[in-house]
Parts: structure tokens; sequence; C-alpha cells
């Protein structure tokens, strides 16, 4: 009679996140019965107590498919195996290597012991952020395409739905963060709350809240998880919540501000002297215009600069200006935002194809630089390669660049090692951020362009810059400019390329902007101007 073989047993164990207290008994009824632990050796020293007398393996922290595969031999062995993961092993976690390796007919019994998450251990330290529907979000790009990453932030941020931001930064993927706080940026408002925790429920734990805006002044590591809020997010105290119901979905101030606008209007999305300039024209034709701005500075100079236009000024959202060019029947959307401006852009024209609202975009045309002007002259093709490039060239850098993406420059590798020099917005919260990125105040200037060749060569000279970082703005941008003034102090000088973006429509004159709202309102069958 042969020898009868002891059917295994795999136990997929979930520790939480850190304290003993945090774990089910559940998972530690599984422990005590298990023969063998399969885990990384951090979170072993979690459930020592449980741990006596059982054979221990601890592959290191990149070797999670190594772990499965051994709890899996194990078990195949007959051993009754727990393979140990922090937070709920299943979600971003052990669960799904241990089932691909799995076969359809194991020869043992596979438990899944549920656990606390990062994302419900931190919202329970904030207070209830997660009260109603929220997403996670794993900002690692080891197991998934960035350009995927990207497109999920994009879709959570555009249903304003709150979301958990795991792997939020590690020293090899720095700049990450900040593209999608960006991306939440052009669809949340900057008064978003959010929730900072680092080390939840174990040693050094941390805990703050901010705004939405104030994240991208912020560092971060691996230990970090940020929870970002909807516009209902709400604070009390040290804490913040989110309403299990909303009352008021389109009560929002921006929204009456919206339903004051006249209907039936062609809305230019502008920002930029150019597309000031464009709207202004428009109304000289005969057009009723709303111009639509992200920020309040920014509504100023379009009052200013365009005489009998209506302003919506203020970064809105994606939900807020769907309803505002629903509400108004906008018959035009004309995109006049700066070339650097992408986001916006492919939200406009999501808009348009989802509310059947023609959309056109006017392009200001790229500066040719003259062949005799090329010497001292780089094109980089992002902002990452042109601050590794600068860095390389200079110690007093100048970034002409704009607010929006300082953290690109400063946060890059060896970026302490250098001095750097702004010119942004006079705008109090833009001047803010570039201080608490680290620029002293003394290299900040701050005033509203463009600028002369003479007002760039008296300042890079008094402030003995030999390096500049510019982007290819245009003409409009005031970039022939930059490059004169480069020339003549034989500095060299980095302009950074434009995206690429495939628009639906685009015009880079006035004229043929003209024409072409002419044209769609011919086709749609209306009337895009006002009586």
């Amino acid at each position: 009679m042969g020898i009868r073989r002891m059917k295994g047993v795999l136990n997929l164990v979930s520790v939480g996140p850190g304290f003993s207290e945090m774990i089910i008994p559940r998972a530690e009824k599984a422990l005590r019965d298990s023969d063998v632990i399969v885990g990384y050796e951090l979170y072993l020293s979690w459930i020592a107590p449980w741990l006596e007398g059982k054979e221990i393996h601890t592959p290191p922290l990149t070797q999670e498919r190594e772990r499965a595969l051994l709890a899996i031999e194990k078990a195949r062995n007959g051993a009754k195996v727990a393979l140990i993961s922090s937070g709920d092993i299943g979600i971003y976690a052990m669960a799904a290597l241990a089932f691909e390796e799995l076969s359809e007919d194991e020869p043992f019994e596979v438990n899944v012991i549920p656990g606390i998450t990062s994302a419900n251990a931190c919202a329970s330290l904030l207070g209830s952020p997660l009260s109603h529907d929220f997403a996670t979000l794993s900002l690692s790009d080891l197991l998934c395409p960035w350009e995927w990453i990207e497109q999920r932030a994009q879709h959570i941020a555009q249903a304003d739905l709150a979301c958990v931001f795991y792997n939020v930064q590690s020293a090899g993927r720095q700049q990450g963060i900040y593209r999608i706080l960006n991306i939440m940026l052009e669809s949340k408002g900057p008064q978003t709350l959010c929730g900072v925790v680092k080390n939840a429920y174990r040693p050094g734990q941390q805990v703050s809240i901010h705004r939405l805006d104030e994240l991208l002044t912020m560092q971060f590591d691996m230990l970090t998880t940020i929870v970002i809020g909807n516009r209902f997010t709400a604070r009390k105290g040290n804490y913040i919540y989110t309403p299990r119901g909303y009352n008021d979905w389109a009560g929002s101030a921006a929204q009456a501000e919206a339903d004051a606008l006249p209907l039936h209007a062609a809305w230019v999305f502008s920002g930029t002297s150019d597309g000031n300039a464009l709207a202004r024209e428009m109304v000289t034709q005969g057009y009723g215009v709303v111009v639509s701005t992200a920020s309040e500075y920014g509504g100023e100079l379009a009052i200013q600069d365009c005489p009998g236009v209506a302003v919506w000024a203020g970064r809105q959202g994606m939900e807020a200006r769907r309803q505002a060019l629903v509400r108004q029947q906008a018959r035009v959307i004309v995109d006049a935002t700066h070339p650097f401006a992408t986001l916006i852009s492919e939200q406009l024209m999501t808009l348009s194809s989802e509310l059947d609202i023609p959309y056109i975009r006017y392009e200001r045309p790229s500066t040719a630089v003259p062949e005799n002007m090329l010497e001292g002259v780089e094109f980089c093709s992002s902002m990452q390669e042109a601050a590794q490039r600068a860095i390389s060239l200079g110690k007093r850098i100048f970034l002409a660049t704009g607010s929006k993406d300082l953290p690109a420059f400063l946060q890059s590798p060896d970026a302490a090692q250098r001095q750097w020099f702004t010119r942004i917005t006079p705008e109090p919260e833009l001047i803010k951020r570039a201080i608490e990125l680290g620029i002293p105040r003394s290299h900040i200037c701050a005033m509203q362009g463009p600028f002369s060749g003479a007002i760039n060569l008296a300042l890079w000279q008094d402030w003995q810059i030999d390096c500049i970082i510019t982007k290819d703005s245009g003409d409009a941008g005031g970039m022939l400019a930059k490059v004169q003034a480069a020339k003549k102090l034989g500095v060299p000088i980095l302009v950074i390329t434009r995206p690429k973006i495939q628009y639906s429509l685009v015009a880079s004159t006035f004229e043929t902007v003209l024409e072409k709202l002419t044209s769609e309102a011919s086709i749609s069958g209306k009337s895009a101007c006002s009586p």
C-alpha cells in the first residue's frame, strides 16, 4: 500500500498597513495554521508572534514572482503555506502573481484572506474622504505603460472622482507625480482638498491636509499615499470628508457665474495675448464672444484687452465647462490656449465631440530662428532633457518657461548644485509656489510678458545668467527677442519644442479662424454671430 500524500494549502494572507492590531482574526489563524511562511522580511516583523517554529523564506523586495513560485512549489509538495503581502494581498500585491502561476487543477486548497488597504488605512487617518465613488491609481510604470497611467488619470479627473495614488514617487521616478497632479488640475479645482499620508499605521506616521495646487511644491516617496478629494470634499478641523450624497451638483459658484453669461456665443478659451487679440477681432466682426481663462488674473487681462466680451475666469474643471457650454448653448469652441497647454486642448476637443459643438484651434505659428542666429541655440524635446542639458552647460540658469513647469527643473537630479532664476506672471499664488520650490525671492521677476530684447538683455546681464531655457512659444510669446538677447550675451539658449497633438481643425491666422467660423456655422446650420 502506497504512502498517502498530504494535501497542501496556499493561504494568500493580507497583513494590513503595519500594526498587528490591524490584522483580521482570519489572517492570524491562517498564519498560525501554516507550516511555511513566504514574504518580504519587513512584513514578517509585524507578525513575529505567530511565526515561531515555522519554515521562513524571505526573497528580497524585487523578487515578487520568485516569492509566488516558491510558495506554490511548497504547497504542491503538501505544505500549508502562507504567502504574505502588506495591505490587501489582492490590491497591487501578490495574489495576482500567484494566480498567474497557478494551474487549473492544483492539488491544494487556495484561500485569499483580505486585509486593510493603503487606501482605506490612509482615508481613516484623514477622516472620511472616500465616502462616495472613488478610484485608485498606481503611479509606478514598471508593470504599466506611463501613457496608460496618464490616460486613466485624465478620466479620473474628468469624472471628478475622489482618488488614491499609490507608488507616488521613487528615486528613479521623480517627475511623474507632478505630471499627474497637473492632469488633475486641468479638471479639478485648485482648492480641492487632499490628504498626504506617510507610513500609515507604522512608526514615523505623518498626516497632513493640503489644497490640490499646493501638492505641486511638495516632495514625496514610496512610503507616501496621496488622497485627492472631489469638488464636494470638505474640512472639519483636522479631518476631511466627502458627503455620501450630492444634493447640489450644479449649484457651484462657478456654475452661477456661467449662467450669467450670454447665450449662443462663441467661446474663446484664451489666457494668452494673441488669444485675447483674436477675441477682440471676433467682437469687431459682430460675434458674440465669451472668453474663458484659467486664472483670475487672466480674466482681468481679458476684460482689459477685449472690450465687449463676457469673461469666465478661474480654473473650472471639465465638468463645470461641460455644463456651462450646454447651459449657455455655445455655438463654437475656439481653442486659443498656449501651444504647450495640451491637456486643455485635448479636453476641449473631447467636449466638442461629446456636445456636438464645432471646434477650431488657433495655433500661433512657431518662431523660425534665422540661420545666422542659430549658433548657441539648442532644441530639446522635453523639460527633462532641457533640465539635464542646462545643468551641464550653466551654473546660473534662467527659466522662461512659466510657473507650471518649475518642478520639472528644480526637482531634477543635480538641480540643487545650480542657481535658478525665473520670470513668472505676477500672481501671488504663483510667486508663493516658486518660493516654496526653493527659488530665492531675489531670483524671481514677476512681470507680465511678452518682453523686448532690451528688457531680456538688461535682466540677464544684471543676474549674470549663463544659460537660458524657453519654450517655442512663437513670436507672440517673445521667443525671437529671447534668442536675440541670448546671442548678444553669448550664452546658450535651450528651446523646448512644441508637443505633438492632432487637432481636429487648426488655423494659424485670425483671418483663417474667421473663415472657419463662417464655414462651421454654415455646416451646422447655425449663425455664430450675435444679432
